[in-house]
């Protein structure tokens, strides 16, 4: 039998383990910043073309490197940051492995110019695919200027994969914001296609927050700080009135690293309780400094999840902090209570003693004294039989209303869990004829009568699939429906959600948004669809942004816009309805095409047969 088994060429072992570092330009981006400071640059510039599947340039102003180490860089496993094992657990630099110039050259062209601090000529160093092309003298300032073109053009699988120029460059400038959050000392400037997104200078942590996520967030931030013998946490969480559902600002740093750790997001989560709702997110921008012998950063190639050994310590530690400065800072609400409702109280004072009428009381009266009559005068009153009254045939008495328990309890198992064959396959309501017998149950379900029995629909799964159903209409050529505002709104977008935001701005319009570009970010929102009269816009628009984000086809973009705008415009649970309303609801559902389901596959109505009411009795 011959030998099966084979030693992978470089170039294939290269792309397999590239696929594990480089998942898309932002992975490049990432793995060159921080090579950038950790060559100490105060000084960093990213130029893209077409979302970085063009070009992607990193320019930095660090130690650079002699021509003989800019040839060993792109090596696998060739690092300048550690020598034995031992230093993983005292690491200071934010890239040690010796995988990323390694992985970038596999499926790239790049062109390398270098020179050392403190030489008087450079490198120019032109690699193809891990191939090594040429190397010559340059004359370039010190530091590094990496050009990295056509990514994965040898990888046509990995290239077909990537999402459309705005997804990618949104991702781009997510990964950007954590590079820049953490890394507030140094200058950046950021290009794409010509066009500058940022141009941020060095300063304080709350300065780079706000030159990134814009002014309006400086008025959300309370600021943080604890120094203990097991950690030292500084930053900004957010006031709780700034909490959102979606897109939520969250960032945890260790040792100027970022990381994703779910158990210390919970310590932060768990100090909300109670001051924001169930859905919704607080913001928040922690850095933790540690001792580097007590984490272990070497547990994924994109070194984000981190292990701690103080972990249960410093989750209390931030637990503490988090409480301890939302109390201190008095943002904790006071109790209110809503006096919308309340009964109206006539104020009073109390009288002078002097002035205090007497009443008479009657002393020889007992309330725990045994009557066997009725207490006469104004309060009269009839005691209740004696618990030793004997009743007749109370043993048969007592078996009958056993089994008429029983009976009720299992008629009404049979209408909280309708069986599938009770689903209505259509509406049986006669639409032509006035509908009759209409009734909300609950402020959440409506009941009318139909031949079968009594249909229950879901209010707010019904109106959605009816506003889903009317927005997907528009998309097949006909008349795009809106209102005008009275008063436009502007809503602001970061960097990341504009770029998602121009890409969707057909489809808006389909939708019937009308949406005008101001300066920077702003949006002027000067129409709406129908419908949304009682929807808090930007914070739809926000909603939009998010459900579609790492969506590239067209067609699936529509279907997530209309998804979201429904969800939100469709009448909530809670809302009394009047009866005009509720039967122009069941007229409009019966007119779906699929009356059965939500677009999510949630049910909208279900059917009490006659059958079953007569089981009840």
């Amino acid at each position: 039998m011959s030998d099966v088994i084979k030693l992978l060429p470089d170039s294939v072992a290269n792309q397999i383990a590239a696929g594990e570092v480089i998942q898309r330009p932002a992975s490049v981006i990432k793995e060159l910043v921080e090579n950038a400071v950790d060559a100490k640059a105060t000084n960093i510039q990213i130029i893209l073309k077409d979302a970085g599947r063009t070009l992607i340039q990193v320019i930095d102003n660090g130690v650079g490197m002699s021509d003989t180490d800019a040839r060993l860089a792109f090596e696998r496993h060739s690092t300048s940051k550690i020598r034995q094992a031992d230093d993983l657990f005292s690491l200071h630099t934010m890239g040690f492995r010796g995988e990323a110039l390694a992985s970038i050259a596999a499926i790239s062209h790049i062109e390398l110019r270098t020179c050392a601090r403190g030489a008087q000529l450079g490198t120019k160093l032109l690699i193809n695919a891990s191939q090594c092309e040429s190397q010559e003298p340059d004359v370039c300032p010190v530091g590094c200027n990496f050009m990295i073109k056509d990514l994965f053009f040898n990888v046509p699988a990995r290239r077909k994969f990537l999402k459309s120029n705005q997804v990618e460059l949104s991702n781009i400038i997510k990964e950007f914001e954590k590079l820049a959050l953490v890394n507030y000392g140094i200058d950046f400037t950021v290009s794409h296609n010509g066009n500058m997104l940022y141009k941020l200078n060095a300063g304080t942590l709350k300065q780079r927050i706000i030159a990134l996520f814009g002014h309006n967030i400086d008025q959300q931030l309370i600021p943080l700080n604890v120094d203990t013998s097991l950690v030292k946490i500084s930053g900004f969480i957010g006031k709780p009135e700034s909490a959102r559902k979606r897109n939520t600002m969250q960032y945890f740093f260790v040792n100027g690293r970022f990381m994703r750790h779910p158990y210390f997001h919970k310590a932060v989560l768990s100090c909300y309780d109670e001051l924001i709702p169930d859905e919704s997110q607080p913001k928040y921008f922690l850095v933790l400094d540690v001792d580097p012998e007590t984490i272990d950063v070497n547990i994924h190639p994109t070194k984000t999840e981190i292990k701690f050994e103080n972990e249960l310590p410093i989750w209390q530690i931030i637990s503490a902090a988090v409480k301890e400065t939302l109390g201190r800072f008095s943002v904790v609400p006071s109790i209110d209570f809503d006096k919308e409702d309340a009964p109206d109280i006539p104020s009073f004072t109390i009288p002078h003693p002097s002035k205090v009428p007497d009443i008479a009381v009657d002393k020889s009266y007992n309330p725990f004294k045994q009557q066997s009559g009725s207490h006469s005068g104004s309060g009269a009153y009839s005691l209740p039989p004696s618990r030793n009254d004997s009743l007749p045939n109370w043993e048969e008495l007592y078996k009958n209303f056993e089994k008429s328990k029983q009976e009720g309890l299992d008629a009404l198992d049979d209408i909280t869990a309708l069986p599938a064959s009770t689903a209505l396959e259509r509406p049986v309501v006669d639409v032509d004829d006035e509908i009759q017998g209409v009734m909300q149950l609950g402020n959440r379900y409506i009941l009318t009568i139909a031949q079968e029995g009594v249909i229950i629909l879901d209010q707010h799964r019904a109106h959605l699939a009816v506003l889903y159903e009317r927005l997907m209409q528009q998309i097949d050529g006909m008349n795009v429906v809106s209102q005008r505002v009275l008063f436009p709104e502007i809503v602001h977008l970061t960097v990341a959600q504009n770029a998602v935001f121009e890409e969707i701005e057909p489809e808006l319009e389909k939708a019937g948004f009308g949406l005008a570009k101001l300066s920077g970010g702003d949006w002027s929102i000067n129409s709406v669809p129908p419908g949304l009269d009682n929807v808090d816009i930007i914070e739809l628009l926000n909603e939009v942004i998010n459900s579609v984000s790492g969506v590239s086809v067209k067609d699936k973009i529509f279907e997530r816009i209309a998804l979201t705008i429904a969800s939100r415009g469709a009448i909530p649970y809670n809302r009394q309805l009047n009866e005009q309303e509720m039967k122009t609801l069941i007229n409009d559902w019966h007119k779906l095409k699929n009356t059965k389901y939500t677009p999510t596959g949630k049910s909208i109505a279900g059917i009490l047969t006659l059958d079953q009411v007569a089981k009840m009795f």
